[in-house]
């Protein structure tokens, strides 16, 4: 793998000699026997899968179209063990402390009676919701989906960027992102101990009934229209939970209580998982001209008869300002000490901090305090004198919407680019996910956005940014080797048996047994029934990834299979029509990343190309 690191920013894969990191041994090592070749091919297939399925995004305002397949770059991100526990800690501490200053901001505010933030700073928020105080989410949530923007600085050490508590996209890129690399790069994973995350739209689902006020709620996905930039994980999520999809002229109000248009009646809904801001859910409550939301909405969630997550007013913990405080809100709440500290912020309502952002421009980042998904930003040292000045101008007319924060260097990671057909270092961030409930769930991982233009540290999609797979590993590394025996048959734990069966096989050669007895019992051994392997000399590192990736594939037809052989049984207990024949292998379907790889690999004669 041919890569350079660098020296002035902290490299994820590698250290700044150039060796790779414990916990990215099997990875370098899979990728220097796959080839760049083959990588680039597999690189293509993940392109087409994702135009595909639609794995998509929209950018507002763009002339040359809106909707764009989601860039992902396969070199995944991997974190040991020990260092997602510290920021599992990290993380659950601050979505404690951040749910607590909701619950309090809206009752008693206690936290701006005492003084630990400005009271201003709060109630001038545009996201704080006076329509809701007063008003207690069921079990006193907040906080149902967090996700946390965490950078890596020179150091390398993890810092927050910013908190996303409204309605935090991306997680289906997650999900979407893992599906597809262990169909395309099956080998990858094989004996590197990744901890799972597909189990997040069941404990999502679970959270979600939980605070229903009902029994056996139902729940609904609100998303404005599949013309919202993150549509496709509205869908997405719904499909897997298995809940419907609405948007607001679905939805009604009647009798203090919301109802679903359906096509056998009107149905009660309980919950409402919404992909929609404040201001467009209630015309009747927010914005008049909202086309968007459900008239009447907001008065059936104050009198408790549906949860709505992300509670309504969430927002106003998320405001960039009010950002630069949670620190203090952990130490006021929980009385303990920040284990993830912030980026250093400076806060434009401050008149001290004003004048030296002011007078600093040109070395620092400004953000306005409502904005996402990087517009209304200035990176200072990027920017010309003439729109440092025309930004500047929008700071001092209203300071209260900016923050300033230094210039942080993001940690970089290798990253593949198909113009240059090379690894190159790129910038990236991280985005866990949190569930929170009477537990806290946080998938293991997140998604690692990457910025994709050369140079750049904005790593939005929308900015030009893409996305990589992100690991979290069982230990620390490095991966435990597999033998050829584990590598066919998926055996990844070595233990006794191996050592034991291999000593009996060369104390039989060595007593006498025949030479096409020992012959036999190898080509049974290395063929494994998936195609003929060379059975004398060296195997090559590259037929051994590819020989990997094949076992791999084939574990994982068969448990496709499995599963529909377990359906049809299911389907035919109940009396219900068998289903169809499982299409021919070389039709489209459920297995066309398998299907393509075989074909791509093996000739006619069946050979491991």
């Amino acid at each position: 793998m041919r890569y350079e690191p660098g020296s002035r920013f902290y490299d994820e894969m590698f250290t700044a000699l150039g060796a790779a990191r414990a916990h990215y041994q099997g990875v370098e090592t899979y990728l220097d026997a796959l080839g760049v070749e083959e990588f680039r091919r597999r690189h293509q297939l993940l392109d087409l899968a994702f135009r595909n399925q639609g794995i998509t995004f929209t950018v507002y305002g763009d002339a040359q179209g809106t909707e764009r397949t989601f860039p992902f770059d396969p070199v995944p991100r991997i974190i040991p063990a020990s260092e997602w526990s510290n920021i599992e800690s990290g993380l659950t501490q601050r979505v404690r402390a951040l749910n607590a200053f909701l619950t309090d901001i809206y009752s008693g505010a206690q936290i701006l009676g005492d003084g630990v933030i400005p009271a201003e700073l709060v109630y001038t928020s545009a996201h704080f919701r006076r329509e809701v105080h007063g008003v207690l989410p069921p079990g006193g949530i907040f906080t149902h989906v967090v996700g946390t923007d965490l950078i890596r600085n020179e150091q390398g050490e993890y810092l927050v960027l910013e908190d996303n508590l409204r309605s935090p996209s991306g997680v289906s890129y997650l999900l979407a992102n893992r599906q597809a690399m262990t169909r395309v790069y099956p080998g990858m994973f094989e004996g590197q101990g990744v901890r799972p995350v597909q189990h997040y739209t069941s404990a999502l689902l679970k959270l979600l009934l939980a605070s229903s006020p009902r029994e056996n709620g139902t729940v609904v996905v609100l998303t404005p229209g599949m013309y919202n930039s993150a549509y496709f994980e509205h869908a997405y999520l719904a499909q897997q939970m298995g809940v419907e999809l609405v948007e607001g002229r679905d939805l009604f109000v009647d009798g203090g209580r919301v109802w679903m248009r359906t096509t056998g009646g009107r149905r009660q809904v309980d919950v409402i998982y919404r992909r929609i801001d404040d201001d467009f859910l209630d015309p009747l409550a927010f914005r008049r001209d909202s086309a968007l939301g459900v008239a009447g909405l907001v008065d059936v969630y104050r009198q408790g008869r549906v949860a709505i997550a992300n509670a309504i007013g969430t927002g106003v913990a998320d405001d960039k300002a009010v950002y630069a405080y949670v620190p203090d809100m952990i130490r006021y709440y929980l009385n303990e000490t920040p284990i993830l500290n912030n980026v250093p912020t400076y806060l434009g309502w401050n008149a001290e901090h004003l004048e030296f952002m002011l007078a600093n421009a040109q070395d620092l980042v400004f953000k306005s305090v409502g904005e996402a998904g990087g517009y209304g930003m200035l990176i200072g040292p990027a920017a010309t004198r003439k729109e440092i000045q025309a930004y500047l101008e929008k700071v001092r007319r209203d300071p209260r919407d900016f923050i300033a924060q230094p210039v942080v260097g993001l940690s970089r990671h290798p990253t593949f680019y198909p113009d240059s057909g090379g690894f190159e270092a790129a910038h990236v961030d991280l985005r866990p996910y949190v569930l929170f409930g009477e537990d806290v769930t946080i998938v293991p991982g997140g998604l690692t956005r990457v910025a994709l233009r050369r140079g750049s540290l904005v790593v939005n999609s929308s900015q030009g940014g893409g996305s990589k797979d992100t690991w979290v590993l069982d230990h620390d590394g490095p991966a435990a080797p597999l033998g050829m025996t584990q590598l066919l048959h998926g055996d990844t734990s070595p233990g006794p048996a191996q050592g034991q069966s291999q000593s009996q096989s060369q104390s039989q050669s060595g007593g006498g047994q025949s030479q096409t007895q020992s012959q036999s019992q190898s080509q049974s051994q290395w063929q494994g029934g998936f195609g003929a392997v060379p059975l004398g000399g060296e195997v090559s590192a590259q037929s051994l990834a590819q020989l990997a990736d094949h076992a791999a594939l084939h574990r994982a037809h068969a448990a496709d299979e499995a599963q529909v052989a377990a359906y049809s049984e299911s389907q035919r207990a109940a009396d219900a029509p068998p289903p169809p024949a499982l299409a021919p292998a070389d039709s489209p379907g459920p297995h066309s990343f398998q299907q393509q790889l075989e074909k791509d690999q093996l000739g006619a004669d069946g050979e491991d190309r």
